[in-house]
């Protein structure tokens, strides 16, 4: 276990510098971009020696696997919901976490809505784009968004902080383009101050056109079995 929280130290350390690079060539500052840790099948240890080394913000893909592990966690880290998020899950994470990162339907908008307004919370949300049409991941087109985006701001207990999206890995660069001009457009008419992409393969891509917040995993924890 100490040489894989070495691991952990080293990468942490890496990638900081190399958001801090792509920061510096794009004219931005380094703090203007957050970098997430994606927990998908990490173990708490490791988990908590990334939240030692400074990391302030999680990533959970599934509410189950979250539940699981979520009472060996370092409290003081931020805890954000970036996977696909099923209506019936909602009211088990509703006042643990602190931003649902993949509102990619108005169902889903009015559920958490429901639960958040019952808790006397509000909860801030990204509303998830599927930019490359691909019929593999989940989000809403392009073309669909503004009515989403509508939809959210005219919804009680939620606040609309912004938009996500992964894009397709073959064209990536192509992409985050395509979704900073879809950004810009749309904060236009819209309240929003996140743009949360780029992963372990695209973060300095993502950094270079505009993301506000950088989801690795991979590339802090190493390769991890996600057939479990």
């Amino acid at each position: 276990m100490t040489d894989a929280l070495s691991f952990v130290d080293e990468n942490i350390r890496r990638i900081r510098g190399t958001i801090s690079n792509a920061c510096a060539k794009a004219g931005r500052e380094p703090k203007s971009v957050r970098l997430m840790a994606v927990t998908k099948t990490v173990a708490p240890e490791l988990i908590n020696r990334a939240v030692k080394d400074g990391i302030e913000l999680l990533g959970e893909n599934r509410v189950q696997e979250y539940l699981s592990k979520k009472e060996q966690y370092i409290s003081s880290a931020e805890v954000h919901i970036i996977g696909h998020l099923q209506t019936n899950k909602v009211k088990y994470i509703i006042n643990d976490v602190s931003m649902i990162q993949s509102v990619d339907s108005e169902r889903l908008l009015s559920e958490i809505s429901r639960l958040a307004v019952k808790n006397g919370r509000i909860m801030d949300i990204l509303c998830e784009v599927n930019i490359g049409g691909e019929d593999s991941k989940s989000g809403v087109s392009p073309e669909e968004i503004r009515d989403l985006l509508t939809a959210a701001v005219n919804t009680e207990g939620v606040r609309l902080r912004g938009l996500m999206t992964i894009p397709p890995p073959s064209d990536s660069d192509i992409f985050l383009g395509r979704m900073k001009e879809l950004y810009d457009r749309l904060s236009e008419d819209f309240p929003m101050d996140v743009l949360s992409m780029g992963m372990t393969h695209d973060y300095a891509a993502a950094v270079a056109h505009g993301s506000t917040l950088v989801r690795v995993g991979t590339g802090i924890f190493g390769a991890r079995n996600y057939s479990t």
